[in-house]
C-alpha cells in the first residue's frame, strides 16, 4: 500500500508514502482516489500529506517515457484528480513535509488550506527545467492560485522556491517547522470541520463554478495534446 487511511473525529488524514519520495503513478492516484473515496462516504474533513522530507516529486517519469500514450493518461488522470480535490464537498487540507514537485506541486495547490514545514527542500514546478511544455491544466491552475508576481516565475523560469517563499507565492497558507506541521494541519482540520459543511460545500461550489470550467477545459486540451 501507498496510501494510508485514518479516520479519528470526523478528520480523515490520507497520507502518501511509498517509502521513497512519493511519485505518482496510476498505482498512487487509484490508492489517492480510493481513500477520497472513503473520506466522501465518512464526509469527513481530509488532511492530505505524506512521509517525513516529501510531499510528492510528481510524476513517475518511467510512465511518462513509456511512450505517448500511457504519458497522457498518467497526466489526465493526475490532472482530474487535482480537480476532484478542488471540487471535493468537504475542506481539504495540505500538509507538506518536504520535496513538493511538479505535479505534486499542482496536488498540493488544489488543497483548500495549504501548511508547508520548514526545511531545505524542493518547491518547484520544473517541468520547462527538463523540457516539457508546461500543461494546459497547470497554467490555468497556477494562474488561479498563484499570486501574480510569482506567476511567470514558477511557470516559464522553473524558479526553486523556499518553504518561506511559497507563501508569498500563494503555494502555502503558512509554514510551520516541521515537528509542529501535522498538529497545525490537524487543527486547522478541525476548524473548519466545526464549520457547517453543507453550506461550505454549497459555498466552494459556487465560488469555483467557473475556475472548475476552465480547469477542465484545459484538461481536455492536454487530453489531445499531451505527450
Amino acid at each position: 500500500m501507498r496510501v494510508g487511511y485514518e479516520l479519528r473525529d470526523s478528520i480523515a488524514t490520507i497520507t502518501m508514502n511509498d517509502g521513497k519520495l512519493n511519485v505518482l503513478s496510476p498505482d498512487m492516484f487509484a490508492e489517492l482516489n480510493a481513500a477520497l473515496d472513503r473520506a466522501q462516504a465518512d464526509r469527513a474533513v481530509v488532511i492530505l500529506t505524506g512521509r517525513e522530507g516529501a510531499f510528492s516529486a510528481g510524476f513517475d517519469m518511467k510512465v511518462l517515457g513509456a511512450g505517448p500514450e500511457p504519458a497522457r493518461a498518467l497526466a489526465v488522470t493526475g490532472f482530474e484528480l487535482a480537480a476532484r480535490i478542488l471540487a471535493f464537498p468537504t475542506p481539504v487540507v495540505i500538509a507538506c513535509p518536504g520535496h513538493t514537485i511538479a505535479m505534486g506541486l499542482f496536488l498540493a495547490l488544489s488543497g483548500d488550506y495549504r501548511v508547508g514545514a520548514t526545511g531545505a527542500y524542493k518547491i518547484v514546478a520544473n517541468e520547462v527545467a527538463i523540457g516539457i511544455t508546461m500543461p494546459h491544466f497547470a497554467l490555468e491552475l497556477c494562474r488561479q492560485r498563484l499570486s501574480p508576481t510569482h506567476f511567470h516565475r514558477v511557470m516559464m523560469t522553473a524558479e526553486m522556491l523556499s518553504p518561506e517563499d511559497a507563501v508569498h507565492a500563494g503555494i502555502f497558507d503558512r509554514v510551520v517547522p516541521a515537528g509542529e506541521l501535522h498538529d497545525t494541519a490537524r487543527l486547522a482540520a478541525s476548524r473548519l470541520a466545526s464549520l457547517p459543511l453543507h453550506v461550505y460545500a454549497a459555498t466552494k461550489a459556487r465560488a469555483r463554478e467557473r475556475d472548475l470550467g476552465a480547469i477542465r477545459a484545459a484538461i481536455q486540451a492536454d487530453a489531445a495534446t499531451f505527450g
